[in-house]
């Protein structure tokens, strides 16, 4: 995935990239990386819509909302080496059509299943589209100062589409069908494919040796079982059930055995020796660490925000925006905090930050506090976000110029592996806190009582069938469950993120801007502001 060779204009057309279009090309893949971040935060707020709507058991409720980052976690690799070998352009147009036709599938879904397919389609297509959007974008911006505005510019369209997704999957929760949330997705993807297939430049790149496709579905499959491991343990399933271990068996083989293949390859899908450097392996760990606490934060939040506190959809959406907005503002900032204090205490600080705030938010309880909420979620976004942008830079830093696409895509599934995980591990730890809560209420029959216990909305289900003072005391137990669940969940989440902290440590004290592209430093070269700096984008 390094190197770029790029296909010939046609004879009396302007080159895409060349003079103003480059610009218009940034548009067309910041509309991209939009899409993509927008349907991985927009049916947060939606959750329980569908859950009354379609009534998901507590695997499917899982599946709905964790299928999306897990399958795009998985193929991330596989399409990122396909863009190098078939063409980057290609691919990604191709992504835009997957994603039109799954989105609508999706939005007139009528049984769970059906749903989790159409999500399943969706993660494909964000994973067509997610590798090739830098790929294009380093092309068409040659001078570094202009790359590193476009980057900074890429990087701000992916953090408001974090905060757009919550919001506006309110706004149309609030006058429309939950499905609605997939069909905004239909008309862009109709405008970008015409768009993309004529100002978007064709390039691949270096083509030494055979594309290892075995490798690739290999990693894939790995990714893949072993997350669905991770997520029946979320679920609540026994950790010696047989299709748990047997899923977290046969992905921990695939991925042995794709390391193994990946050593002996002369020409390997990913250099794994670049493992072997701390900067780099910390850094990974780093970021799927991060990820795991901000996106199984951000559902938990969503779903308390509404079922415990009331809030309609786009109010739950206008509270989570400040996380984001404050997301965005660190980003924008990362390179002069990054220059003024390096990668090991940006990191470092930075989770320290966000665990702080996690332990902040212990406060929330039955009743609204808007000034802690905003307080916490501020500091949450900011911290994180700064985590994020040490990460990548480090990691990046540490890559061969020869394996800059590898490493990109390292970084890519190290994100949405995190953020998969992060709903399953949380997920799980919430289950386990909230459901002994409801084992034995008071007047409400056993078998309502282990229903209950399967979800709050699940519970606010059974407390309105049951009615009377049977009802109101299921519910007010529920939602007392709950935020005891969530007070564990930020508590263990805090853990984790001072667990960060201390393997930050790792990092090097200081940034190494390294010199000119092609003298042969050991670094990756990458995009410098005005004053020199490294810019990274971040999601």
């Amino acid at each position: 995935m390094s190197g770029t060779t790029t296909a010939a204009a046609p004879s009396g057309r302007r080159p895409p990239g060349a003079g103003a279009n480059r610009w218009v090309v940034l548009v067309v893949l910041c509309v991209s990386l939009l899409l993509v971040a927008v349907d991985a935060t927009v049916l947060h707020v939606a959750v329980p819509a569908v859950t009354e709507d379609l009534k998901p058991g507590a695997i499917e409720l899982l599946w709905i909302v964790d299928i999306y980052p897990l399958v795009c976690a998985s193929l991330l690799i596989l399409f990122g080496t396909l863009g190098d070998r078939v063409g980057r352009r290609r691919v990604l147009l191709l992504g835009y059509g997957l994603f039109g036709v799954a989105s609508a599938v999706a939005a007139l879904a009528d049984t769970p299943q059906v749903l989790i397919a159409a999500r399943a389609l969706l993660g494909v297509g964000g994973a067509m589209i997610m590798p090739a959007t830098l790929s294009i974008l380093r092309q068409v911006f040659p001078d570094r100062r202009e790359r590193a505005l476009a980057i900074g510019i890429w990087s701000a369209v992916a953090a408001v589409g974090a905060a757009v997704g919550p919001l506006l999957g309110g706004f149309l929760l609030e006058h429309f069908w939950w499905g609605s949330v997939f069909l905004i997705n239909i008309p862009l993807m109709l405008i970008s494919l015409p768009v993309g297939r004529w100002l978007l430049p064709e390039s691949t790149g270096e083509r030494n040796g055979p594309w290892d496709v075995v490798g690739a579905l290999m990693a894939a499959g790995g990714l893949f079982c072993l997350v669905l491991g991770v997520k029946r343990l979320g679920g609540g399933e026994s950790p010696l059930g047989s299709t748990t271990l047997l899923a977290l068996a046969v992905g921990g083989g695939l991925l042995v055995a794709f390391v193994r293949r990946q050593r002996r390859r002369t020409h390997p899908l990913v250099d794994l020796a670049m493992f072997t450097r701390p900067a780099f392996s910390t850094s990974v760990g780093c970021i799927v660490l991060a990820m795991l606490a901000l996106v199984g934060l951000e559902l938990i939040a969503a779903q308390y925000l509404q079922l415990v506190l009331g809030l309609s959809p786009l109010e739950t959406g206008l509270r989570l925006l400040p996380l984001t907005i404050a997301a965005m503002a660190a980003g924008l900032a990362g390179s002069r905090l990054l220059q003024r204090f390096g990668p090991r205490r940006m990191v470092a600080c930075g989770f320290g930050l966000t665990a702080l705030a996690v332990v902040a938010l212990t406060g929330m309880g039955g009743d609204d506090n808007a000034p802690l909420l905003l307080t916490g979620f501020v500091l949450l976004g900011f911290g994180l976000e700064t985590t994020l942008f040490g990460a990548y830079e480090s990691m990046l830093s540490e890559a061969p110029q020869t394996q800059a696409g590898g490493a990109a895509a390292i970084g890519e599934t190290s994100y949405q592996l995190g953020a998969g995980i992060g709903i399953a591990l949380l997920g799980s730890v919430m289950n386990a806190a909230y459901a002994p809560g409801l084992s034995s209420v008071r007047g409400v029959p056993a078998a309502d009582s282990a229903a209950a216990g399967h979800s709050l909305g699940e519970a606010y289900e059974v407390a309105d069938r049951l009615g009377g003072g049977q009802g109101e005391a299921l519910r007010s137990a529920a939602r007392d469950s709950f935020v005891h669940g969530l007070h564990v969940t930020l508590l263990v989440s805090a853990g984790l993120l001072l667990l960060g902290a201390l393997a930050a440590l790792r990092l090097p004290r200081r940034m190494d801007c390294g010199g000119p592209a092609g003298q042969g430093e050991p670094g990756i070269p990458v995009p410098r502001d005005g004053a020199g700096l490294p810019a990274k984008s971040l999601r």
